[in-house]
């Protein structure tokens, strides 16, 4: 099966563990059951887990009784009537012995295209057989097999107990009748209580087999995993946990006292465990764990709670997935990306270096007339005060007029980190739009603006919406640097509706973008333009969405497109 991405193969992998380690649970429930109840409890788990259109089970309970059936059906196979079609359709397709059925094929079967998996039980099948039917036509999938063959392991095991607890039973009824009809046959009593001992011993030596082939599946999990009790006490682990620890069962026992989990999790470790014992829901939590050589490494843990019928937890099942490399992966992406927002900053200086001239040398030149004017003014004879006071004044308002611009331009090209604030989008637009208007000018673009009164203050960082709302102006006026057929017209305009949604909207009368080009236009380094970097708009994008708002265009009525973004007003709002 393949995968888009190594998330979606992570939650296939995970959900394949999951039914695993369903499937290996099962010899718990198993226990003390007879046959016919390990077959409707191996049909409920098998149905659910994989999907199946109908499952057929026949066993051998004893070597010379009459074999059990049993014939689970779901949608399509799912009516009494199919049910029966399904059985004789079994019989006359591949005869009356299911022990001879083939492993795998694919079958017209009561009117429905099917795939057929039998499974033997036993080393030569003489436990019983197994039958998997599905519509699918891919089934069974590599971890479908493998999930099978699983299955057929457990239940010949249970099969396998319950035929020796079977016996064990009839043997000790028939001890006890020749016990009590022959008293004098101690050679007899003593005879069958050996047999009894040899068969329990038998039956230990199957259970032993039966931990050793659990252990083997265990330890050969593609990660760290471990059993607990209902109370969470650590009962089981596989070697993967005892390596990577470097300590054995006993010294893990005490995993929220041991020093295990980093201490700084371990708050929230306590926390959810808790809320998980106490709910029987599944525990999820990401926490950092000691390894045996000091280094403290991120995981992913996940607990499946096997619970009764009652709803009561039977066992824990732990599976931690390391996610340390993945989870310093997307770090280095949260910084290169505030990198990469300043780069789109410090981008638009070079752009903008003309109005930057004409805004400050404005005021500059200003100062110098106004200073000669005022030294005229009072070495006139006789000098001329009033003149040259209101000359200074004038000199005073220049100056702080160019102090204005630089502080601007200090704020929005300085790496900063976000500051969240009152925000009045009409003041910020205007700050921008003076900043801008030199080059606007120059570009002979006409600019409007239509500034809603009132306007409600949105929260979030000045600095960060004043870049993206340049951005805006500078595409539009991008947009228009070739139109020559009508006015270079762009429109700025703010606006509030009913939904607590403060809108901005910058418009323009260019060449617009072509429709297939709509949904690209905000992903990073595309860009419609010949010296474009393609970064402008997916930042700016990237700010709108970290202040909870959205960012989006649209083609206009006539020519030109227009750009907006809308930011709730109401509730704080935390920035990436």
């Amino acid at each position: 099966m393949a995968f888009s991405d190594s998330a979606g193969e992570l939650k296939y992998l995970q959900r394949c563990m999951s039914d695993l380690v369903s499937v290996l649970a099962l010899p718990a429930v198993w226990s003390g059951q007879d046959p016919r109840q390990i077959v409707t409890t191996l049909h409920d788990a098998l149905m659910a887990i994989l999907n199946l259109g109908f499952l057929y089970t026949r066993v051998r309970v004893e070597t010379d009784g009459e074999p059990l059936e049993e014939l689970r059906t779901a949608p399509p196979y799912a009516t009494t009537q199919k049910a029966v079609t399904i059985r004789n359709a079994l019989h006359e397709r591949f005869g009356d012995d299911p022990w001879k059925w083939p492993a795998v094929v694919r079958s017209h079967l009561g009117g429905q295209e099917t795939s057929l998996v039998s499974m033997h039980l036993g080393i030569e099948g003489e436990l019983g057989v197994v039958l998997a039917g599905s519509e699918r036509a891919d089934f069974p999938t590599q971890s479908e097999r493998l999930l099978l063959g699983v299955v057929a392991n457990q239940i010949t095991v249970g099969l396998q107990q319950a035929r020796l607890l079977s016996e064990q039973k009839q043997i000790a009824d028939e001890l006890e009748q020749r016990v009590a009809e022959r008293t004098a046959s101690l050679a007899a009593a003593n005879e069958k209580l050996r047999k009894e001992i040899e068969d329990r011993k038998q039956s230990e030596e199957a259970l032993r087999e039966s931990e050793q082939r659990f252990r083997l599946i265990v330890d050969g999990i593609a990660g760290l995993v471990a059993i607990m009790s209902p109370t969470g006490e650590l009962e089981v682990v596989n070697r993967q946990v005892l390596a990577y620890f470097g300590k054995t069962v006993e010294q893990l026992r005490g995993w929220s006292t041991s020093g295990a989990v980093h201490p700084d999790d371990m708050p929230a470790v306590r926390a959810a465990w808790t809320r998980s014992l106490e709910t029987a829901a599944v525990y999820d939590s990401d926490h950092r764990l000691l390894r045996a050589d000091g280094e403290y490494r991120w995981f992913r843990a996940r607990g499946l709670p096997l619970c009764d019928a009652e709803r009561r937890v039977l066992r824990w099942y732990v599976l931690l997935t390391d996610i340390h490399d993945r989870r310093q992966a997307e770090e280095a992406l949260s910084r290169a990306r505030a990198e990469l927002a300043h780069v789109a900053r410090a981008t638009s200086l070079g752009v903008l270096t003309a109005s930057i001239a004409h805004e400050v040398n404005q005021p500059l030149a200003g100062i110098v007339m106004n200073a000669s004017t005022c030294l005229r003014m009072l070495d006139s004879d006789p000098p001329n005060v009033d003149g040259a006071r209101e000359t200074a004044r004038r000199t005073v308002r220049d100056g702080n007029r160019a102090s204005d611009v630089v502080t601007r331009l200090r704020a929005l090209f300085r790496n900063k980190d976000a500051t969240i604030e009152s925000v009045d989008l009409n003041d910020a637009a205007r700050e921008v739009i003076a900043l801008s208007l030199g080059e606007l000018q120059s570009n002979r673009i006409l600019v409007q603006n239509e500034f809603a009164e009132n306007l409600p203050a949105v929260q979030g960082d000045r600095v960060q919406f004043q870049q993206v709302i340049l951005n805006l102006l500078r595409n539009a006026s991008d947009a228009m640097r070739d139109v020559e057929d009508r006015p270079r017209r762009l429109l700025i305009k703010t606006e509030y509706d009913d939904c607590k949604n403060v809108q901005l909207t910058v418009q323009d009368t260019g060449i617009g973008f072509a429709p297939h080009a709509a949904n690209r236009l905000f992903e990073s380094f595309y860009t419609t333009k010949d010296d474009g970097m393609g970064i402008g708009l997916s930042v700016s994008r990237s700010i709108i969405e970290a202040h909870r708002g959205r960012l989006w265009a649209s083609a206009n009525d006539g020519p030109g497109s227009s750009f907006a973004f809308s930011i709730p007003h109401d509730g704080s709002i935390e920035p990436a």
